[in-house]
């Protein structure tokens, strides 16, 4: 813990700040999120911005996150610095690397809150709706058996996308809501069974899209 914490002070204090006051938030199912012991939060990915929005959704409930990152982040040198101080897990995408699974059921066994994207990365449908996940997340819920707490953002698609940042204007609404944790422990058996992975898989993603369409619905039109 003395390693990470130099790095979550930093976050806390230097990037957070500036990111609560200059966009306007919206939580929804707080309440959702154990206040202590295993939480494995599976998100959907609209944004380059994704992180800090599920990263200051997890703080505002009480906890501290660890993500499974992409390998390609740890490319820039200060990146690399403060994603290795905090102690997130690097992700070969496409390799069959499965240290990064071995490395997250760690986490959950230490009681931690591990956020997993399903779809590996930004979406491109181009309603920002979920695509298909991989199967990732199936394992890390059948292996752990830990409940997977679905958590949707809408409004991040506008922030920052692959080309850049898109509109930063002052006080656009980032919506945040996470769903009731859903329980797999009637698939436990097949977690070596590619289609019970692929159904659990699509269990998530499923739920994912519900939320999704639920804040798109809301949210504010002339920000749309």
């Amino acid at each position: 813990m003395k390693k990470i914490e130099p790095w979550l002070r930093f976050a806390e204090t230097v990037l957070i700040p500036p990111i609560a006051v200059w966009f306007n938030w919206r939580f929804e199912g707080l309440e959702q999120m154990p206040q202590e012991g295993p939480v494995l939060v599976a998100a959907n990915h609209v944004s380059y911005f994704d992180p800090l929005a599920h990263g200051r959704f997890v703080e505002k409930a009480g906890r501290r996150p660890r993500f499974l990152a992409k390998i390609e982040l740890y490319k820039n040198p200060l990146v690399r610095a403060v994603l290795q101080g905090a102690s997130q897990i690097p992700v070969r995408r496409g390799s069959g690397d499965h240290a990064p699974v071995d490395e997250a059921l760690r986490a959950l066994e230490e009681g931690k809150v591990v956020v997993v994207y399903p779809e590996s990365t930004v979406t491109t449908n181009e309603d920002f709706s979920p695509m298909e996940g991989k199967t990732g997340i199936a394992r890390l819920a059948l292996a752990s058996r830990v409940p997977v707490l679905p958590v949707a953002v809408w409004g991040s698609q506008r922030v920052w996308q692959r080309s850049g940042a898109r509109s930063l204007k002052f006080g656009r609404p980032i919506w945040l809501k996470a769903g009731t944790p859903i329980d797999f422990s009637a698939e436990e058996e097949g977690l070596e069974d590619r289609a019970t992975l692929r159904r659990v898989t699509d269990r998530v993603t499923d739920e994912l899209a519900v939320l999704v369409e639920d804040l798109r619905s809301r949210y504010p039109k002339r920000w749309s």
